[in-house]
């Protein structure tokens, strides 16, 4: 960051001696070196070329930056981790590079810029991006998932503007922030890690959640028994859908417990003569046994072995095979 005219004396002559370096190197160089060694140089011009064109439309009567990059980065470090790094991105915009990554190995991103006098951290909105990777864009702010989002934006005071995560940096505490932060984006991405209890909870919430987009409500009856052949509930489904020729019977099967009594229902259905057709959709394949797991396929006419993944293609499957859809339309309208 440049602070006077000798700074932008030096600088300028920076830029100059890089571009006569450039100039000998497209002379020099072989056409398939050329890229890879002037990419540097270009990207050292154009950082330069940034904090001269800062220097030069900041007005003389104003006051210096309160603090300089090397004193960000020094609060930082001293507050967070020494493996924090700060580069310039712009006017009164900064990178942060932090050693905090996702599970997965990402690193967060996190960016220091300056809005209406005020300065601010920012994830550029990435950390819900990098989410969706793995989890449906409407699921993501729904239930338990909504649940632990809301509860670290409020904790760690985290602005959601639209998706991108924002904390303002007060009283010139940059490395409390910026800890808080980290701290606060590392949470959310916990979306992705729930303990098995939440899970198990999330994926019923998923599955509620799959129906009621794709099926007209006066279609659907949770928690489905025969009435009359089966009084007492022994023989439950988890969702009846009517409105065709035969009714589908629709199985979230999230253990083997649930797979197992799911099994025993399709045989029992039959046994009665039920006129129907079935559905399977599994939480996740591998946390059922392969035995149960290949015994409900053999009695369920269609099955999907994992929800999320999946979610697009149920989707295209329940639209196929349900009847009347106005009141699905009215209701998206």
């Amino acid at each position: 960051m440049i602070q006077n005219d000798k700074e932008l004396k030096t600088s300028q002559e920076r830029i100059a001696y890089f571009q006569k370096l450039l100039l000998q190197l497209r002379v020099q160089a072989t056409p398939e070196e050329f890229p890879f060694v002037s990419s540097g140089y270009r990207m050292e011009i154009e950082k330069m070329q940034a904090e001269v064109l800062d220097y030069l439309t900041r007005h003389i009567s104003e006051k210096a930056r309160a603090m300089s990059i090397n004193t960000i980065e020094k609060d930082f470090i001293d507050k967070v981790s020494v493996q924090i790094r700060v580069s310039p991105d712009g006017r009164d915009r900064f990178r942060v590079f932090t050693p905090f990554r996702f599970d997965d190995g990402d690193h967060i991103a996190i960016i220091l810029k300056k809005e209406q006098g005020r300065w601010l951290l920012s994830d550029g909105g990435h950390t819900y991006m990098h989410l969706t990777y793995d989890i449906d864009d409407k699921l993501l702010h729904t239930g338990n998932r909504k649940k632990i989002i809301l509860r670290a934006l409020s904790l760690f005071d985290i602005e959601d503007r639209d998706g991108e995560l924002i904390r303002e940096v007060s009283n010139g505490n940059y490395g409390e922030a910026l800890y808080a932060f980290a701290q606060a984006l590392l949470r959310i991405a916990d979306v992705s890690y729930l303990s098995r209890e939440r899970v198990q909870s999330t994926f019923m919430e998923d599955f509620r959640t799959l129906l009621s987009e794709n099926v007209p409500k006066s279609h659907m009856r949770s928690n489905w028994n025969d009435p009359e052949r089966d009084p007492q509930g022994n023989y439950k489904v988890d969702c009846r859908i009517n409105g065709m020729r035969e009714p589908l019977f629709v199985f979230a099967l999230n253990s083997n417990n649930k797979t197992r009594d799911a099994t025993i229902a399709l045989h029992q259905f039959k046994e009665w003569r039920i006129p129907f057709r079935s559905l399977g959709i599994f939480k996740n394949q591998s946390d059922i046994s392969r035995k149960v797991r290949e015994r409900f396929s053999d009695v369920c006419d269609k099955t999907f072995y994992s929800l999320i993944p999946n979610y697009a293609s149920i989707q295209e499957y329940l639209v196929d095979n349900i009847g009347n859809t106005e009141e699905l339309e009215t209701k998206r309208k």
